[in-house]
């Protein structure tokens, strides 16, 4: 048993450990139920629950949901529209969020997948200051899929 100051009491019968905290007010919590014999501290549970409550809220609001945010583009896009997609990938990544860039291929346009191999390295070359390509371009059916994802010291952290 473990006192209120955190010093060790010893092992004691539990009748008289729950004596020992109903005179200083307090309950008897059992803090390691698997050890033999098991370790009971005498506290203000109510207190201690707050204290833990408050702990995870703190880890809760720490954490950083990342989520994935979509740019499509086509192997014929123009410049000014490439530079607004690039400037849209940008902003996500600045976000925090990882960016799926998806270049999508009509009818014959299939036929030249290094043209869409290209504008995907363009893509990554444009965001490499802030973010870096954690999938490689990889052609799936009639899409060829990259994922960027922020460099570390980016985001909301």
């Amino acid at each position: 048993m473990v006192d209120v100051d955190g010093s060790q009491v010893g092992i004691m019968p539990l009748n008289e450990a729950l004596r020992l905290a109903e005179e200083q007010g307090l309950d008897l919590v059992e803090v390691a139920p698997q050890a033999r014999p098991p370790v009971c501290r005498i506290m203000d549970f109510g207190k201690y629950k707050y204290e833990q409550s408050k702990k995870e809220k703190e880890a809760r609001r720490k954490q950083r949901i990342i989520n994935i945010k979509e740019v499509k583009l086509r192997p014929g896009i123009e410049d000014h529209d490439f530079r607004v997609k690039a400037r849209n990938a940008r902003r996500f990544l600045q976000g925090g969020d990882k960016v799926k860039v998806t270049l999508m291929f009509r009818g014959r346009e299939i036929v030249h997948p290094q043209l869409g191999q290209q504008l995907l390295e363009k893509m990554a070359l444009e965001v490499q200051d802030i973010g870096h390509v954690e999938k490689r371009p990889k052609l799936e059916g009639r899409n060829m899929t990259m994922i960027l994802a922020p460099k570390q010291d980016q985001g909301k952290e």
